[in-house]
């Protein structure tokens, strides 16, 4: 069974999270990536959050499966002849270097486009063109710009960022989506095309529901929102703490062991179809009827107490043991799950959700696997590879050179001295 980007060959600028996320699910896509490193030291994640001596650390490992590394140094004469030969045959470059870097490189879109018309420059940026286009951004800054973080938290805390990488990763996503369309498009034009995901944008696009209640505060106040209906609005979309933010009220609540348990919680929604279900459980059968609880605009003003009310259930059960009740009701609720209790969790592993590697340096470790599933397309997930551990299969296999061209190239000094010396 062959791979849904099978043939396509990503020359891999990128570097850090952003758009090593996006090239990664690429390659799990069946794409040949190969990731060019600067000899000696490589992606600078190789090292940081080390945690085994002489190996390469989790960050690093687990945005780069599936890929092939080669070391290569672009300010060498040498280098730069190899790094051009690949650009005239790859189907797409991405980049995340910080703005400019790629024309001071001498690699303009019109150099790049003269090696190769059909190649898609896809690039990640902090910000998208405007008065910050030239700033650097790092995944809270990217939060912060997007919107996400000011209306993040409680109404009485500061701003807060999610644990979710959504400036990062989000971004690589998106941009991984930019790529595959434009393959498309290709295949009827013939032509490449520069794609451009800016981590702002696409952190706005995670905010969208934010940006519609911006609009809907100019109408009044936002009822869903824990400030309604004693709170007082502003003339921006204030933090919401736990709500939904959509038109089923939800909540995060106690269970069973919380005092010890930081992660005994659950969500609870109040979904309207199965109120009657969830007064019954809850013991409140009188609000079935009540008209202060029997309809959802009723409900809106009453929405703290009725949650606390829940709230004394759930705390006589452990939050599976709430799951469990409440799915024979159709009653959605999820619980809140740590990562120890993920990483653990074996359905995962089932479905490759979560997937063991194991690496030559570090043994054994966990990492993500490719979140699409595609029912026609395998999603092999192969470890990270060493720095510079492809050197010599890319320019025998990609560019087709010969002994003396390999040697060439490694006396030159283009692969570095690391690859000089295991040539010998």
């Amino acid at each position: 069974m062959t791979k849904a980007l099978d043939g396509v060959r990503i020359l891999d600028f990128t570097h850090v999270q952003s758009g090593p996320t996006c090239t990664q699910l690429l390659a799990w896509f069946g794409a040949d990536v190969i990731k060019i490193e600067r000899p000696g030291e490589g992606d600078i994640t190789r090292g940081q959050l080390r945690d085994v001596p002489n190996a390469d650390s989790l960050y690093f490992t687990m945005l780069n499966g599936n890929k092939r590394s080669l070391t290569l140094d672009t300010k060498n004469r040498k280098g730069r002849e190899i790094l051009e030969e690949l650009v005239k045959i790859c189907d797409v470059m991405v980049e995340n270097f910080a703005p400019g870097t790629l024309d001071r490189m001498g690699f303009t879109w019109e150099r790049i486009q003269t090696l190769n018309p059909h190649i898609i420059l896809a690039s990640i940026k902090g910000f998208g063109p405007g008065p910050f286009e030239d700033y650097k951004v790092y995944e809270n800054i990217a939060q912060c710009a997007g919107g996400a973080a000011s209306t993040t938290g409680f109404d009485d805390g500061p701003p807060l960022v999610t644990g979710a990488q959504i400036g990062d990763s989000g971004t690589g996503l998106h941009l991984a989506l930019g790529i595959v369309t434009a393959l498309y498009q290709r295949t009827k034009t013939g032509r490449g095309q520069k794609v451009l995901a800016a981590m702002q944008d696409g952190v706005l696009n995670l905010c969208r529901v934010k940006l519609r209640d911006q609009q809907r505060l100019a109408h009044g106040p936002l009822t869903e929102y824990p400030q309604y209906p004693d709170g007082v609005f502003g003339d921006a979309v204030p933090r919401a703490g736990n709500a939904s933010g959509g038109g089923q009220p939800g909540w995060i609540l106690k269970c069973k062991g919380w005092e010890t348990d930081p992660n005994a919680y659950i969500y609870f929604i109040t979904q309207a179809p199965v109120w009657k279900s969830i007064c019954e459980v809850i013991g409140k059968p009188e609000w079935i009827t009540d008209p202060d609880y029997a309809t959802p605009k009723a409900r809106l003003p009453r929405l703290k107490h009725i949650f606390s009310v829940i709230e004394e259930w759930t705390m006589t059960k452990t939050k599976y043991e709430v799951m469990e009740i409440v799915t024979k009701y159709d009653i959605p609720c999820g619980p809140i799950l740590s990562m120890k209790e993920i990483a653990e969790d074996q359905s995962l592993r089932a479905t490759g959700t979560l997937v063991e590697v194991d690496h030559p340096a570090r043994g054994k470790y966990l990492t993500v696997g490719n979140p699409i599933k595609l029912s026609d397309s395998p999603s092999e997930v192969r470890r990270s590879p060493l720095l510079g551990e492809h050197n010599d299969e890319i320019l025998r296999d990609v560019l087709k050179f010969d002994d003396r061209q390999v040697h060439e190239a490694h006396n030159s000094g283009a692969l570095g001295s690391t690859s000089a010396v295991a040539a010998e």
